[in-house]
Protein backbone atom coordinates (compact mmCIF):
# COMPACT_ATOMS: atom_id res chain seq x y z
CA UNK A 1 0.00 0.00 0.00
CA UNK A 2 1.44 3.39 -0.97
CA UNK A 3 0.99 6.66 0.95
CA UNK A 4 0.94 9.99 -0.93
CA UNK A 5 2.07 13.19 0.78
CA UNK A 6 1.41 16.79 -0.28
CA UNK A 7 4.45 18.62 -1.60
CA UNK A 8 3.63 21.51 0.70
CA UNK A 9 4.13 19.32 3.73
CA UNK A 10 7.72 18.19 3.15
CA UNK A 11 8.83 18.72 6.72
CA UNK A 12 5.94 16.71 8.11
CA UNK A 13 6.67 14.01 5.54
CA UNK A 14 10.28 13.66 6.68
CA UNK A 15 9.29 13.60 10.36
CA UNK A 16 6.60 11.00 9.64
CA UNK A 17 9.00 8.82 7.62
CA UNK A 18 11.66 9.01 10.33
CA UNK A 19 9.12 8.09 12.98
CA UNK A 20 7.92 5.12 10.94
CA UNK A 21 11.48 3.92 10.46
CA UNK A 22 12.17 4.03 14.21
CA UNK A 23 8.87 2.29 14.96
CA UNK A 24 9.63 -0.53 12.51
CA UNK A 25 13.11 -0.99 13.96
CA UNK A 26 11.79 -1.14 17.51
CA UNK A 27 9.01 -3.49 16.45
CA UNK A 28 11.54 -5.79 14.77
CA UNK A 29 13.73 -5.86 17.88
CA UNK A 30 10.74 -6.64 20.07
CA UNK A 31 9.66 -9.47 17.79
CA UNK A 32 13.10 -11.07 17.76
CA UNK A 33 13.40 -10.57 21.47
CA UNK A 34 10.14 -12.44 22.01
CA UNK A 35 11.46 -15.52 20.21
CA UNK A 36 9.74 -14.91 16.87
CA UNK A 37 11.58 -16.72 14.08
CA UNK A 38 12.55 -14.34 11.24
CA UNK A 39 13.03 -17.21 8.80
CA UNK A 40 9.31 -17.94 9.09
CA UNK A 41 8.48 -14.57 7.55
CA UNK A 42 11.19 -14.89 4.92
CA UNK A 43 9.70 -18.22 3.84
CA UNK A 44 6.24 -16.71 3.48
CA UNK A 45 7.51 -13.76 1.40
CA UNK A 46 9.44 -16.09 -0.87
CA UNK A 47 6.46 -18.34 -1.40
CA UNK A 48 4.12 -15.48 -2.27
CA UNK A 49 6.60 -14.02 -4.78
CA UNK A 50 7.19 -17.37 -6.46
CA UNK A 51 3.55 -18.32 -6.83
CA UNK A 52 2.32 -14.88 -7.92
CA UNK A 53 4.57 -14.72 -10.99
CA UNK A 54 4.32 -18.29 -12.27
CA UNK A 55 0.72 -18.87 -13.29
CA UNK A 56 1.69 -19.91 -16.81
CA UNK A 57 4.43 -22.22 -15.56
CA UNK A 58 1.94 -23.93 -13.24
CA UNK A 59 -0.37 -24.48 -16.22
CA UNK A 60 2.50 -25.97 -18.20
CA UNK A 61 3.54 -28.27 -15.35
CA UNK A 62 -0.06 -29.44 -14.94
CA UNK A 63 -0.43 -30.07 -18.67
CA UNK A 64 2.82 -32.08 -18.92
CA UNK A 65 2.19 -34.09 -15.76
CA UNK A 66 -1.37 -34.83 -16.89
CA UNK A 67 -0.06 -36.08 -20.24
CA UNK A 68 2.62 -38.30 -18.67
CA UNK A 69 0.26 -39.74 -16.08
CA UNK A 70 -2.18 -40.85 -18.81
CA UNK A 71 0.14 -43.76 -19.60
CA UNK A 72 1.98 -44.12 -16.28
CA UNK A 73 -1.33 -44.52 -14.41
CA UNK A 74 -2.11 -47.58 -16.51
CA UNK A 75 0.80 -49.36 -14.84
CA UNK A 76 -0.92 -49.37 -11.44
CA UNK A 77 -4.03 -51.20 -12.71
CA UNK A 78 -3.99 -55.01 -12.69
CA UNK A 79 -6.75 -57.32 -13.98
CA UNK A 80 -8.59 -59.53 -11.50
CA UNK A 81 -6.60 -62.68 -10.75
CA UNK A 82 -6.69 -65.46 -8.19
CA UNK A 83 -7.81 -64.32 -4.74
CA UNK A 84 -8.33 -60.75 -5.99
CA UNK A 85 -11.72 -60.99 -7.67
CA UNK A 86 -11.80 -57.42 -8.95
CA UNK A 87 -9.26 -55.34 -10.88
CA UNK A 88 -6.78 -54.08 -8.31
CA UNK A 89 -4.31 -51.26 -7.86
CA UNK A 90 -0.61 -51.74 -7.20
CA UNK A 91 2.11 -49.13 -6.58
CA UNK A 92 3.90 -50.55 -9.68
CA UNK A 93 7.63 -50.91 -10.08
CA UNK A 94 9.07 -52.42 -6.93
CA UNK A 95 5.69 -53.48 -5.49
CA UNK A 96 3.20 -55.87 -7.10
CA UNK A 97 0.81 -56.25 -4.14
CA UNK A 98 -2.40 -54.37 -3.38
CA UNK A 99 -1.85 -52.11 -0.36
CA UNK A 100 -4.33 -50.27 1.86
CA UNK A 101 -3.36 -46.61 1.73
CA UNK A 102 -1.61 -46.75 -1.65
CA UNK A 103 -4.84 -48.13 -3.09
CA UNK A 104 -6.96 -45.58 -1.26
CA UNK A 105 -5.05 -42.60 -2.66
CA UNK A 106 -4.69 -44.08 -6.15
CA UNK A 107 -8.38 -44.98 -6.08
CA UNK A 108 -9.26 -41.36 -5.31
CA UNK A 109 -7.02 -40.22 -8.17
CA UNK A 110 -9.17 -42.38 -10.45
CA UNK A 111 -12.30 -40.95 -8.83
CA UNK A 112 -11.03 -37.54 -9.98
CA UNK A 113 -10.74 -39.03 -13.48
CA UNK A 114 -14.37 -40.21 -13.41
CA UNK A 115 -13.32 -43.82 -12.84
CA UNK A 116 -14.62 -44.44 -9.30
CA UNK A 117 -15.03 -48.15 -9.95
CA UNK A 118 -11.34 -48.70 -9.09
CA UNK A 119 -11.83 -47.34 -5.57
CA UNK A 120 -14.92 -49.55 -5.23
CA UNK A 121 -12.92 -52.58 -6.45
CA UNK A 122 -10.17 -51.76 -3.92
CA UNK A 123 -12.78 -51.78 -1.16
CA UNK A 124 -14.39 -55.03 -2.32
CA UNK A 125 -11.04 -56.82 -2.51
CA UNK A 126 -10.30 -55.75 1.08
CA UNK A 127 -13.80 -56.56 2.35
CA UNK A 128 -13.32 -60.11 1.12
CA UNK A 129 -10.47 -60.52 3.61
CA UNK A 130 -12.36 -59.37 6.74
CA UNK A 131 -12.44 -62.22 9.28
CA UNK A 132 -14.96 -62.92 12.06
CA UNK A 133 -13.15 -60.60 14.49
CA UNK A 134 -13.07 -57.72 12.03
CA UNK A 135 -9.39 -58.04 11.22
CA UNK A 136 -8.34 -57.32 7.63
CA UNK A 137 -4.78 -57.25 6.38
CA UNK A 138 -3.47 -54.03 4.85
CA UNK A 139 -1.88 -56.02 2.02
CA UNK A 140 -3.39 -58.56 -0.38
CA UNK A 141 -1.99 -60.59 -3.26
CA UNK A 142 -3.41 -62.94 -5.88
CA UNK A 143 -2.66 -65.73 -3.37
CA UNK A 144 -4.59 -64.14 -0.50
CA UNK A 145 -4.17 -61.62 2.34
CA UNK A 146 -0.61 -61.02 3.47
CA UNK A 147 -0.39 -60.46 7.25
CA UNK A 148 2.69 -58.44 8.22
CA UNK A 149 4.45 -58.37 11.61
CA UNK A 150 1.80 -60.52 13.24
CA UNK A 151 -1.82 -59.50 13.03
CA UNK A 152 -2.08 -55.75 12.90
CA UNK A 153 -4.91 -54.48 10.79
CA UNK A 154 -5.06 -52.26 7.74
CA UNK A 155 -4.86 -48.50 8.23
CA UNK A 156 -8.12 -46.61 8.85
CA UNK A 157 -9.21 -46.02 5.27
CA UNK A 158 -11.91 -48.56 4.43
CA UNK A 159 -15.02 -46.58 5.41
CA UNK A 160 -13.63 -43.47 3.72
CA UNK A 161 -12.90 -45.38 0.51
CA UNK A 162 -16.37 -46.94 0.49
CA UNK A 163 -18.02 -43.55 1.02
CA UNK A 164 -15.95 -41.62 -1.55
CA UNK A 165 -16.41 -44.29 -4.23
CA UNK A 166 -20.16 -44.47 -3.58
CA UNK A 167 -20.55 -40.71 -3.63
CA UNK A 168 -18.95 -40.45 -7.07
CA UNK A 169 -20.87 -43.49 -8.34
CA UNK A 170 -24.05 -41.99 -6.92
CA UNK A 171 -24.77 -45.49 -5.63
CA UNK A 172 -24.75 -46.62 -2.00
CA UNK A 173 -26.90 -49.72 -2.50
CA UNK A 174 -23.93 -51.97 -3.23
CA UNK A 175 -22.72 -51.44 0.35
CA UNK A 176 -25.73 -53.09 2.01
CA UNK A 177 -24.49 -56.72 1.89
CA UNK A 178 -21.13 -55.60 3.34
CA UNK A 179 -22.26 -53.00 5.87
CA UNK A 180 -21.90 -55.18 8.98
CA UNK A 181 -18.47 -56.38 7.88
CA UNK A 182 -17.27 -52.79 7.53
CA UNK A 183 -18.61 -52.04 11.02
CA UNK A 184 -16.66 -55.02 12.37
CA UNK A 185 -13.44 -53.47 11.06
CA UNK A 186 -14.16 -50.32 13.08
CA UNK A 187 -14.97 -52.39 16.16
CA UNK A 188 -11.80 -54.46 15.78
CA UNK A 189 -9.68 -51.32 15.68
CA UNK A 190 -11.42 -50.00 18.77
CA UNK A 191 -10.62 -53.25 20.60
CA UNK A 192 -7.01 -53.46 19.52
CA UNK A 193 -5.75 -49.91 18.91
CA UNK A 194 -7.92 -47.57 20.96
CA UNK A 195 -6.50 -46.34 24.24
CA UNK A 196 -9.10 -46.97 26.94
CA UNK A 197 -8.05 -43.95 29.04
CA UNK A 198 -7.92 -41.19 26.42
CA UNK A 199 -10.02 -42.62 23.58
CA UNK A 200 -7.16 -41.88 21.18
CA UNK A 201 -5.66 -44.39 18.74
CA UNK A 202 -2.18 -45.83 18.42
CA UNK A 203 -0.23 -48.00 15.99
CA UNK A 204 1.18 -51.36 17.05
CA UNK A 205 4.42 -50.40 15.33
CA UNK A 206 5.49 -47.61 12.95
CA UNK A 207 5.42 -49.91 9.92
CA UNK A 208 1.66 -50.25 10.39
CA UNK A 209 1.29 -46.48 9.95
CA UNK A 210 2.92 -46.56 6.52
CA UNK A 211 5.55 -44.02 7.64
CA UNK A 212 7.79 -46.98 8.30
CA UNK A 213 10.62 -45.47 10.34
CA UNK A 214 8.85 -42.41 11.73
CA UNK A 215 11.03 -41.37 14.72
CA UNK A 216 7.92 -40.33 16.66
CA UNK A 217 6.90 -44.00 16.86
CA UNK A 218 8.42 -47.36 17.75
CA UNK A 219 9.75 -48.87 14.52
CA UNK A 220 11.77 -51.82 15.77
CA UNK A 221 9.90 -54.90 17.00
CA UNK A 222 12.13 -54.96 20.09
CA UNK A 223 10.83 -51.51 21.07
CA UNK A 224 7.69 -52.29 23.07
CA UNK A 225 6.55 -48.68 23.57
CA UNK A 226 3.41 -47.44 21.90
CA UNK A 227 2.29 -43.90 21.21
CA UNK A 228 -1.01 -42.11 20.92
CA UNK A 229 -0.62 -40.78 17.41
CA UNK A 230 -2.00 -37.76 15.52
CA UNK A 231 -2.13 -39.69 12.24
CA UNK A 232 -3.80 -42.85 13.61
CA UNK A 233 -6.37 -40.76 15.49
CA UNK A 234 -7.03 -38.39 12.57
CA UNK A 235 -7.59 -41.16 10.03
CA UNK A 236 -9.90 -42.91 12.51
CA UNK A 237 -11.80 -39.65 13.02
CA UNK A 238 -12.40 -39.54 9.27
CA UNK A 239 -13.47 -43.20 9.34
CA UNK A 240 -16.15 -42.34 11.90
CA UNK A 241 -17.38 -39.44 9.77
CA UNK A 242 -17.48 -41.69 6.71
CA UNK A 243 -19.32 -44.49 8.51
CA UNK A 244 -21.86 -41.98 9.84
CA UNK A 245 -22.37 -40.62 6.31
CA UNK A 246 -22.80 -44.16 4.91
CA UNK A 247 -25.33 -44.99 7.63
CA UNK A 248 -27.32 -41.85 6.77
CA UNK A 249 -27.42 -42.82 3.11
CA UNK A 250 -28.64 -46.30 4.03
CA UNK A 251 -31.23 -44.99 6.48
CA UNK A 252 -29.55 -46.52 9.56
CA UNK A 253 -30.19 -43.56 11.85
CA UNK A 254 -28.86 -45.05 15.11
CA UNK A 255 -25.47 -45.75 13.55
CA UNK A 256 -25.37 -42.34 11.90
CA UNK A 257 -25.77 -40.70 15.31
CA UNK A 258 -23.41 -43.14 17.06
CA UNK A 259 -20.48 -42.60 14.68
CA UNK A 260 -21.03 -38.86 14.58
CA UNK A 261 -20.73 -38.83 18.38
CA UNK A 262 -17.60 -40.98 18.27
CA UNK A 263 -16.07 -38.54 15.79
CA UNK A 264 -16.89 -35.55 18.01
CA UNK A 265 -15.31 -37.21 21.07
CA UNK A 266 -12.19 -38.15 19.13
CA UNK A 267 -11.85 -34.62 17.73
CA UNK A 268 -11.95 -33.25 21.27
CA UNK A 269 -9.33 -35.72 22.49
CA UNK A 270 -6.94 -34.98 19.61
CA UNK A 271 -6.98 -31.26 20.36
CA UNK A 272 -6.89 -31.66 24.13
CA UNK A 273 -4.24 -34.34 24.54
CA UNK A 274 -1.99 -34.32 21.46
CA UNK A 275 -1.67 -30.53 21.07
CA UNK A 276 1.29 -28.87 22.79
CA UNK A 277 0.34 -25.30 23.67
CA UNK A 278 3.96 -24.49 24.54
CA UNK A 279 5.37 -25.69 21.21
CA UNK A 280 2.34 -25.10 18.93
CA UNK A 281 2.46 -28.59 17.41
CA UNK A 282 0.76 -31.99 17.65
CA UNK A 283 3.07 -34.61 19.15
CA UNK A 284 2.72 -38.31 19.75
CA UNK A 285 2.20 -39.16 23.41
CA UNK A 286 3.85 -42.06 25.23
CA UNK A 287 0.99 -44.27 26.43
CA UNK A 288 2.87 -45.43 29.50
CA UNK A 289 4.09 -42.07 30.81
CA UNK A 290 1.57 -39.70 29.21
CA UNK A 291 4.45 -37.44 28.14
CA UNK A 292 4.85 -35.73 24.78
CA UNK A 293 7.40 -37.45 22.56
CA UNK A 294 8.74 -34.28 21.03
CA UNK A 295 9.54 -35.13 17.43
CA UNK A 296 8.28 -32.88 14.61
CA UNK A 297 7.35 -35.32 11.87
CA UNK A 298 4.97 -35.83 8.96
CA UNK A 299 2.36 -37.25 11.34
CA UNK A 300 2.28 -34.03 13.40
CA UNK A 301 0.40 -32.25 10.60
CA UNK A 302 -2.35 -34.80 9.93
CA UNK A 303 -5.06 -33.03 12.00
CA UNK A 304 -4.89 -30.13 9.50
CA UNK A 305 -6.39 -32.44 6.86
CA UNK A 306 -9.70 -32.62 8.72
CA UNK A 307 -10.31 -28.97 9.64
CA UNK A 308 -10.51 -29.95 13.32
CA UNK A 309 -7.76 -27.54 14.42
CA UNK A 310 -8.65 -23.97 15.40
CA UNK A 311 -7.44 -21.41 12.88
CA UNK A 312 -5.03 -19.72 15.35
CA UNK A 313 -3.44 -23.04 16.30
CA UNK A 314 -3.26 -24.19 12.69
CA UNK A 315 -1.55 -20.95 11.64
CA UNK A 316 0.97 -21.19 14.49
CA UNK A 317 1.90 -24.75 13.55
CA UNK A 318 2.06 -24.10 9.80
CA UNK A 319 4.12 -20.94 10.08
CA UNK A 320 6.44 -22.12 12.86
CA UNK A 321 7.22 -25.53 11.37
CA UNK A 322 5.82 -26.39 7.94
CA UNK A 323 6.87 -23.14 6.22
CA UNK A 324 10.11 -22.86 8.14
CA UNK A 325 13.21 -23.92 6.20
CA UNK A 326 14.89 -24.93 9.47
CA UNK A 327 12.15 -27.51 9.99
CA UNK A 328 9.92 -28.91 7.19
CA UNK A 329 10.28 -26.69 4.13
CA UNK A 330 13.12 -27.67 1.80
CA UNK A 331 14.26 -26.60 -1.65
CA UNK A 332 12.50 -29.53 -3.32
CA UNK A 333 9.31 -29.78 -1.28
CA UNK A 334 8.26 -30.37 2.28
CA UNK A 335 10.27 -32.83 4.35
CA UNK A 336 8.88 -35.75 6.34
CA UNK A 337 10.98 -34.95 9.42
CA UNK A 338 12.20 -31.64 10.81
CA UNK A 339 15.73 -30.75 9.73
CA UNK A 340 16.32 -29.96 13.43
CA UNK A 341 15.70 -33.58 14.45
CA UNK A 342 18.86 -35.54 15.35
CA UNK A 343 17.69 -38.40 13.11
CA UNK A 344 17.15 -36.22 10.03
CA UNK A 345 18.66 -37.82 6.93
CA UNK A 346 18.05 -38.38 3.21
CA UNK A 347 19.26 -41.96 2.90
CA UNK A 348 18.07 -44.27 0.16
CA UNK A 349 16.21 -46.94 2.12
CA UNK A 350 13.67 -49.58 1.11
CA UNK A 351 14.74 -52.68 3.04
CA UNK A 352 14.07 -53.31 5.91
CA UNK A 353 11.71 -50.33 5.63
CA UNK A 354 11.37 -47.13 3.65
CA UNK A 355 12.69 -43.77 4.81
CA UNK A 356 10.35 -41.16 6.33
CA UNK A 357 13.15 -39.43 8.26
CA UNK A 358 13.56 -36.43 5.98
CA UNK A 359 13.09 -37.15 2.28
CA UNK A 360 10.37 -35.47 0.24
CA UNK A 361 7.53 -37.93 -0.34
CA UNK A 362 4.99 -36.83 -2.95
CA UNK A 363 2.17 -38.40 -0.90
CA UNK A 364 3.21 -36.48 2.23
CA UNK A 365 3.23 -33.30 0.14
CA UNK A 366 -0.22 -34.08 -1.23
CA UNK A 367 -1.47 -34.51 2.35
CA UNK A 368 0.24 -31.27 3.43
CA UNK A 369 -1.46 -29.52 0.50
CA UNK A 370 -4.91 -30.41 1.86
CA UNK A 371 -4.05 -28.91 5.25
CA UNK A 372 -2.62 -25.78 3.66
CA UNK A 373 -5.67 -25.37 1.44
CA UNK A 374 -8.04 -25.91 4.38
CA UNK A 375 -6.47 -22.99 6.25
CA UNK A 376 -6.16 -20.54 3.37
CA UNK A 377 -2.48 -20.91 2.44
CA UNK A 378 -3.14 -20.81 -1.29
CA UNK A 379 0.22 -19.30 -2.26
CA UNK A 380 2.03 -22.03 -0.34
CA UNK A 381 0.00 -24.74 -2.08
CA UNK A 382 0.98 -23.18 -5.42
CA UNK A 383 4.65 -23.31 -4.39
CA UNK A 384 4.26 -26.97 -3.43
CA UNK A 385 2.52 -27.79 -6.74
CA UNK A 386 5.21 -26.06 -8.76
CA UNK A 387 8.12 -27.52 -6.81
CA UNK A 388 7.02 -31.15 -6.51
CA UNK A 389 5.44 -31.10 -9.97
CA UNK A 390 8.79 -30.08 -11.48
CA UNK A 391 10.54 -32.70 -9.36
CA UNK A 392 8.36 -35.46 -10.86
CA UNK A 393 8.67 -34.15 -14.43
CA UNK A 394 12.47 -34.07 -14.13
CA UNK A 395 12.37 -37.67 -12.90
CA UNK A 396 10.05 -38.79 -15.72
CA UNK A 397 12.22 -37.10 -18.34
CA UNK A 398 15.32 -38.97 -17.13
CA UNK A 399 13.90 -42.32 -16.05
CA UNK A 400 10.44 -42.55 -17.72
CA UNK A 401 8.99 -43.15 -14.25
CA UNK A 402 9.00 -41.64 -10.75
CA UNK A 403 10.40 -42.66 -7.34
CA UNK A 404 9.01 -43.18 -3.84
CA UNK A 405 10.89 -40.23 -2.42
CA UNK A 406 13.53 -37.60 -3.11
CA UNK A 407 16.44 -35.98 -1.32
CA UNK A 408 14.88 -32.89 0.21
CA UNK A 409 18.05 -30.83 -0.18
CA UNK A 410 19.30 -31.93 -3.62
CA UNK A 411 16.21 -33.30 -5.37
CA UNK A 412 18.02 -36.57 -6.14
CA UNK A 413 15.63 -39.51 -6.68
CA UNK A 414 16.00 -42.08 -3.91
CA UNK A 415 14.19 -45.39 -3.54
CA UNK A 416 14.08 -47.65 -5.42
CA UNK A 417 17.72 -47.32 -6.40
CA UNK A 418 19.04 -47.67 -9.94
CA UNK A 419 20.01 -51.32 -9.45
CA UNK A 420 16.32 -52.31 -9.45
CA UNK A 421 15.92 -52.82 -13.19
CA UNK A 422 12.98 -54.32 -15.10
CA UNK A 423 12.97 -56.68 -18.10
CA UNK A 424 13.18 -53.69 -20.43
CA UNK A 425 16.44 -52.57 -18.85
CA UNK A 426 14.88 -49.47 -17.29
CA UNK A 427 14.71 -48.86 -13.55
CA UNK A 428 11.46 -50.12 -12.04
CA UNK A 429 10.66 -46.87 -10.26
CA UNK A 430 7.46 -46.23 -8.31
CA UNK A 431 4.17 -44.61 -9.34
CA UNK A 432 1.39 -45.19 -6.79
CA UNK A 433 0.11 -42.14 -4.94
CA UNK A 434 2.56 -39.84 -6.76
CA UNK A 435 -0.40 -39.49 -9.12
CA UNK A 436 -2.05 -37.25 -6.51
CA UNK A 437 0.40 -34.41 -7.26
CA UNK A 438 -1.54 -33.95 -10.49
CA UNK A 439 -4.60 -33.33 -8.30
CA UNK A 440 -2.75 -30.58 -6.41
CA UNK A 441 -1.90 -28.88 -9.70
CA UNK A 442 -5.46 -29.36 -10.95
CA UNK A 443 -6.63 -27.55 -7.83
CA UNK A 444 -4.19 -24.66 -8.22
CA UNK A 445 -4.70 -24.25 -11.98
CA UNK A 446 -8.37 -25.16 -12.43
CA UNK A 447 -9.76 -24.79 -8.90
CA UNK A 448 -10.66 -28.48 -9.10
CA UNK A 449 -9.57 -29.80 -5.71
CA UNK A 450 -9.40 -33.34 -4.34
CA UNK A 451 -9.60 -32.72 -0.59
CA UNK A 452 -11.07 -36.11 0.43
CA UNK A 453 -13.93 -34.38 2.23
CA UNK A 454 -16.58 -36.42 3.99
CA UNK A 455 -19.86 -34.52 3.75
Amino acid sequence: MSVRYRKTDLVKQRIYASTLFVMFCVFGILLNGCGEKPEKHIAQKETIALSASNEQELKNIYSHLNENFKHLSNKVIQPAEGYLEYPYLIPAGFYKQMWDWDGFFMGNYFVSKDKPEYLKFWALNLIKGIDEEGYVSGCATINGPRPIFGKFAMKPFLSQGVYLASKKLNDFEWIKPHYNQIKRVLEYREKTQRDSVTGLFFWDIAMQSGADNNPALNYFIEDKRSFLAPDASTWQYKEYLAQSAIAKKLGIKEDAILYEQKAAELKMAINKILWSEDDSIFYTVDRETGDFYKRVTFSSFLPLVTNIVSKPNASKMIETYLLNENHMKAKYGFRTLSAQDPDYNNKNIIVPFSNWQGPVWPIANYIYSIGLKNYGYDHEVAWLAQTVGNLLLTDIKKYKTTHENYNADTGQPLAPSDDHVGEDGNIVGFISWNLCIENVLDGVVNNNWMLLEIK
